[in-house]
């Protein structure tokens, strides 16, 4: 049975574009370990026998591809997790499953604290500044305004985009649209960080910028989910899953 869940979600459309967000934040039906000061620490996120198929085809050579097939995966407090798999594996698909945007087949998912969620293609609106974005995400994530601003103002000095603010998404570069669609997504400081492909777009500098964010939210006892189709610094991993014929491989 799946835990009971709560989503918010910020959505904004104009023509084809989109603005979007989702946060998940459910208590676990298995608590896990915990800390003296009663949070949390592993897991806070765990999926079991995760199951997913789609239908291909039309009638009568319809048939059905089995996309994940009982995945298993465990993040704890302080983790930085690598999920790794070629391209059409079903990473993608796991993790629209684990922050609730999509519906598996069979399964559960139990998250304790908020989660974030950065997406593969950043989905943005075209006519607002990153202000304003960063500004009606933090309404959706229901943060005070002093807050939201405070946290903004951080982001803007860890990514290096606060020159960019009062610009249009419309104007921005590629690496300045991945910049904000990473900082959307760190906002609400959220428990855990579930992160699609999140460096496809960043130069040089601001690949090490991410690293060196992920880094401090290691420290802070915060947890991050990275997906990628290859790893190349495996050192910055405190672990390796891989998803291979729909299962989910320790490394």
């Amino acid at each position: 049975m799946r835990p009971a869940r709560t989503t918010e979600v910020a959505r904004a459309t104009a023509g084809t574009s989109e603005a979007a967000s989702v946060s998940v934040s459910a208590r676990a039906t298995t608590p896990g370990s915990a800390a003296p000061d009663g949070r949390v620490t592993c897991p806070v996120l765990r999926a079991r026998s995760l199951t997913k198929s789609y239908q291909r085809g039309m009638w009568p050579r319809r048939r059905r591809l089995d996309v994940l097939r009982g995945v298993d995966l465990e993040l704890c407090a302080g983790q930085v997790v690598g999920l790794v798999g070629e391209n059409g594996s079903g990473k993608s698909t796991l993790m629209k499953i684990l922050v609730g945007a999509l519906d598996a087949d069979g399964g559960s998912v139990e998250v304790s604290g908020r989660v974030g969620y950065c997406p593969q293609e950043p989905l943005l609106y075209e006519r607002l500044t990153c202000d304003e974005h960063l500004g009606l995400f933090g309404v959706a994530y229901g943060m005070d305004p002093e807050a939201q601003s405070a946290a903004a103002e951080s982001l803007y000095d860890t990514l290096g985009f606060a020159r960019w603010r009062d610009i249009q998404v419309a104007e921005l570069s590629g690496g300045t649209r991945a910049k904000l669609n990473l900082a959307l997504a760190l906002l609400a400081d959220p428990d855990v960080l579930l992160l699609d492909e999140p460096y496809a777009g960043f130069d040089w500098d601001t690949y090490q910028r991410f690293w060196e964010l992920t880094a401090t939210r290691r420290a802070a006892g915060r947890s991050v989910l990275v997906v990628s189709h290859f790893v190349t610094d495996q050192e910055r991993f405190d672990r390796l899953v891989e998803v291979r014929d729909g299962k989910a491989l320790a490394q």
